[in-house]
């Protein structure tokens, strides 16, 4: 398989808020949707909507489900009340143990007397670049074809994926709310259907400076000088 060199790809990222894998949770009790938190060993959920308090415990042994109370004012936070469940939220970075991600606030959990910590409330940024993954979601305004994998990836000092035809990797820096990658190498394959032209739109948008925003659900957007844009979407 042939590599190529790519133009080198200039500048990227600016950083400020990351996300949960689905839509970014509200403030509790906001009544303008669900607010998630989560926790391991053992593995939780809670959701808590205007209406409900939702807890799965126990790797989903144990199920509560109550009305939700309204949320009480607490030490940099909100405080849940009901005689089954208690929720305590502490606005305050949290690791989830398990990646490197990083939430908003600190969950306690205190439910049938059994008490659980962890995370919720919406995802910040990565701390760095190195060691997370991404999925594209649209390139310059069109979805990614859903039968054409693709990735972006920083391991390290560099940077690889795939745009939905050819692999493609090289070196990267970062500073100053910019990216600078390259020169890339890519291997050189034809592919069919939408796959070269979802491809060949992100190498034109790559060519120039290209500033990044983490929005709270977790979205990566990249966008060109010319306004145009790739959406990506957090894996790890």
């Amino acid at each position: 398989m042939t590599r190529i060199a790519l133009p080198a790809l200039v500048s990227l990222f600016a950083l400020s808020a990351c996300v949960p894998a689905a839509e970014p949770p509200q403030s509790p009790g906001d009544g303008a949707g669900s607010y998630m938190a989560l926790g391991t060993e053992p593995g939780w959920t809670l959701e808590i909507t205007p209406g409900l308090l939702n807890y799965d415990g126990d790797y989903g042994d144990t199920k509560i489900v109550v009305a939700n109370p309204g949320a009480r004012p607490s030490f940099n936070g909100e405080r849940y009340v009901t005689p089954r469940l208690s929720v305590d939220i502490t606005h305050g970075e949290c690791s989830d143990g398990m990646s490197d991600r990083r939430y908003r606030d600190t969950v306690t959990v205190t439910a049938d007397g059994q008490t659980v910590k962890g995370c919720g409330g919406g995802i910040l940024p990565p701390a760095e670049l190195a060691g997370t993954s991404w999925t594209f979601v649209s390139i310059g305004g069109v979805e990614v074809a859903p039968d054409r994998p693709t990735s972006l990836q920083f391991e390290g000092e560099r940077l690889s994926g795939s745009a939905g035809c050819n692999r493609f990797s090289g070196s990267y820096s970062h500073a100053d709310l910019t990216l600078t990658a390259g020169p890339l190498m890519a291997t050189e394959m034809a592919c069919p259907g939408a796959g070269m032209a979802q491809e060949n739109a992100f190498f034109a948008l790559m060519r120039g400076p290209v500033s990044t925003s983490f929005p709270t659900n977790g979205t990566l957007i990249l966008t060109g000088a010319d306004g145009k844009t790739a959406v990506l979407k957090r894996a790890i």
